[in-house]
């Protein structure tokens, strides 16, 4: 059986990037080995309509399902705090 000891990690961020990017678009893609999101900007009143990816994500299938476990609950929870508001 696995440990399922909780263990407490230290985050560190990296200074050039800790203030974020705004993105207001995502594609997800999945193949046999791995899931790439892709974070996107719309480029308002643009010629063309144009996306310019921000930032790219890489993960496998286990660490995408944790992810999408861990968006929900963190979103759901938001709602919820809303609603009391």
């Amino acid at each position: 059986m696995a440990d399922q000891t909780k263990k407490n990690y230290t985050i560190k961020i990296d200074e050039a990037i800790e203030h974020g990017v705004f993105a207001n678009a995502v594609s997800v893609h999945f193949n046999n080995n791995e899931c790439v999101i892709d974070m996107a900007y719309t480029i308002p009143n643009a010629p063309e309509p144009t996306i310019k990816v921000v930032s790219r994500i890489n993960m496998t299938h286990k660490t995408a399902e944790s992810f999408l476990k861990v968006l929900s609950d963190t979103f759901l929870d938001w709602k919820n705090k809303q609603k009391k508001n």
